[in-house]
């Protein structure tokens, strides 16, 4: 009875891993559609700034947070 315990314990795994990659891809996408689309608006390529870039990555980084915290 251990042993089928731990298969299901395993199994669910890649489809977290899985799951959470898709999100990933699929958040990836539009955040770069959205960034093409305030290019288009301004005439320019698409840019970030230094300081956009920390702001993303510090609410990156805060949404992470927040996903390990649900778990627990």
């Amino acid at each position: 009875m251990a042993e089928n315990e731990n298969d299901q314990e395993i199994s669910w795994k890649p489809r977290v891993l899985l799951i959470g990659g898709i999100i990933g891809c699929i958040s990836g996408i539009i955040a770069a559609y959205l960034l093409i689309q305030r290019a288009e608006k301004e005439g320019s390529s698409p840019q970030l700034t230094a300081g956009e870039g920390v702001k993303l990555g510090a609410l990156l980084f805060g949404l992470l947070r927040q996903i390990t915290l649900l778990g627990s």
